[in-house]
């Protein structure tokens, strides 16, 4: 009796299953350029891709593209397989589905990362947990440096390089009741309740100028012209642009003090 599995939305028990010895001969045919045997080659091994997906799945999600992946690493072995080599075709292709499976990984980050930094970051990876299968404590960044004679700041930076970007709608904390998001954590000086507050005053004080101090602030402030730019583009002398922005100014500060 066969159980209904389904991954990456293929059934699993409908899957053909192969001798060694048909799985030989097929490989024969494949290797004489006829279609239909390639086709039934690929189905009879797409168990193995399956297995090897759902490796990786558990950490990174993503099986439908995962599995995709896979299916072009298998094809790759199915071309490049010598049938003289004397191996069994899984035990070649095995290694060309991870390699594809991981490459597609490396690459696919939402920041891309040179391949220097990629390299450096994944020594570093592998060095951390060889350092902590022999010790109870993390492994720091000067053993890791020490290990693999990087420096330290340079493997901060490619660790940090490759590590996944999280959504500002994450959740942080959820209590079956109320969650608390990533984004309800942020806050953002520039544009805080007082200083909203605060430009929402000056705004309302600029308002209550004359036109003519309302132009000086404009080009003066906005524009960052001069006192004498100002003077000779609206025709007025410098001394009366002066006095004109000092007056602005101590309305501005008047009604905002009140």
């Amino acid at each position: 009796m066969h159980h209904k599995v389904v991954i990456c939305g293929i059934d699993t028990s409908s899957l053909p299953k192969c001798t060694a010895r048909q799985m030989a001969e097929l490989m024969q045919q494949v290797k004489q350029n006829k279609p239909q045997a390639r086709e039934e080659f690929v189905m009879y091994n797409m168990r193995l891709v399956l297995s090897i997906v759902q490796r990786f799945t558990c950490k990174y999600g993503n099986s439908d593209d995962i599995f995709q992946v896979g299916v072009i690493g298998l094809l790759k072995a199915v071309d490049n397989f010598n049938i003289h080599l004397g191996v069994r075709f899984s035990t070649y292709a095995v290694p060309m589905i991870i390699g594809e499976i991981r490459r597609f990984l490396r690459d696919s980050t939402s920041i891309k990362v040179t391949r220097s930094m990629r390299d450096t970051a994944y020594k570093a990876l592998q060095a951390r947990e060889q350092i902590e299968n022999t010790q109870i404590e993390d492994a720091s960044l000067e053993q890791i440096s020490e290990s693999i004679h990087e420096p330290v700041s340079q493997i901060a930076e490619a660790l940090d390089a490759i590590s996944e970007p999280i959504s500002i709608f994450d959740t942080v904390y959820h209590d079956g009741t109320d969650s608390l998001l990533v984004m309800d954590q942020l806050s953002d000086g520039n544009h805080s309740e007082e200083k909203w507050l605060e430009r929402f005053t000056l705004k309302k004080a600029i308002k209550q100028l004359d036109p003519r101090e309302k132009q000086i602030l404009f080009l003066r402030y906005y524009l960052g012209k001069t006192q004498m730019e100002i003077s000779e583009e609206i025709g007025i002398s410098q001394a009366q642009v002066s006095r004109l922005e000092k007056n602005a100014l101590e309305g501005c500060k008047r009604y905002c003090k009140e």
